[in-house]
């Protein structure tokens, strides 16, 4: 009888582990195919051509000895499992900071390279001839875009469609001007040199008037950093100088609440602090 039960048992626990297992698999599979579509895109967007499996597995890899290193140092499960969510976020994260460091480079390159093709053409230069000097000239990022959109023409197609996918993978307000600059200039004519030469003035002067505004809010983000970064700080060092004392903090379903309302709060201010110094020109 006993033979059939921890037979039974056994049979039971084999099962549920492959139930599992094939669960985990999938996940597992259906977040590889999500990663890889998602990474592949952008990055292949930014001109970097990485292996997106091998991202995959470092990410795998570090969402499972992460949790394992911050659980052997601290003894909490709180920290693992903030380390854990913290890496799994982290590869979007980097990406999308890649992408708002370039989108910014790319409006502060695009005055002056206005103001070269403006210059070319006024030398007698023909505007693919300008934009072809200007593209040797310019540094990525406008140097990989624009030199893309020279390469697609070349290959035989349309001005217009290769304007439409540049416009597609650069969505930013001052190239969308100079796109529809571009086409009201096709359609009607026009001295296309002056008016490049006038939104080239036109963005300096907002990348101007954006740079002042980044200086008066510099201390209203500031106090948002001291004011996530303070209670973090106090409860560090209270931790060190009263280790017994805050000890149900971290020990206690109570203490572990408390933290999460902690962390909740501050995001939300700090958050709000942002959205408030954060002004759009």
């Amino acid at each position: 009888m006993n033979i059939i039960i921890s037979l039974s048992i056994l049979a039971t626990t084999i099962v549920f582990s492959l139930l599992l297992l094939m669960v985990a698999q999938s996940g597992l599979n259906k977040h590889r195919e999500n990663f890889d579509k998602a990474s592949k895109s952008s990055l292949e967007a930014m001109f970097i051509f990485v292996d997106t499996k091998k991202l995959f597995q470092i990410s795998v890899v570090a969402a499972i000895f992460v949790p394992l290193i911050l659980w052997f140092f601290f003894d909490n499960p709180i920290i693992p499992l903030a380390g854990a969510i913290a890496t799994v976020l982290a590869p979007k994260f980097l990406v999308k900071r890649l992408e708002t460091k370039r989108v910014e480079l790319f409006e502060r390159q695009l005055p002056d390279a206005l103001l070269m093709v403006s210059g070319s053409m006024r030398a007698g230069a023909s505007l693919a001839v300008a934009m072809e000097s200007m593209t040797k000239e310019s540094k990525p990022p406008l140097a990989q875009e624009f030199g893309l959109m020279l390469a697609e023409q070349r290959l035989g197609v349309e001005f217009d469609k290769a304007l439409n996918n540049m416009e597609k993978r650069m969505p930013v307000p001052d190239f969308v001007l100079l796109v529809a600059a571009m086409r009201i200039t096709r359609e009607v004519g026009g001295n296309f040199a002056e008016i490049l030469e006038s939104l080239a003035d036109t963005l300096r002067r907002k990348h101007e008037m954006e740079g002042k505004i980044k200086a008066l809010t510099a201390q209203g983000r500031m106090q948002g950093i001291v004011m996530a970064a303070l209670p973090l700080f106090l409860m560090a060092i209270l931790t060190y100088m009263e280790p017994e004392a805050m000890n149900p903090l971290y020990n206690t379903l109570i203490g572990w609440a408390v933290l999460v309302v902690v962390f909740v709060m501050i995001t939300i201010g700090y958050l709000g602090i942002r959205s408030i110094v954060n002004i759009d020109v």
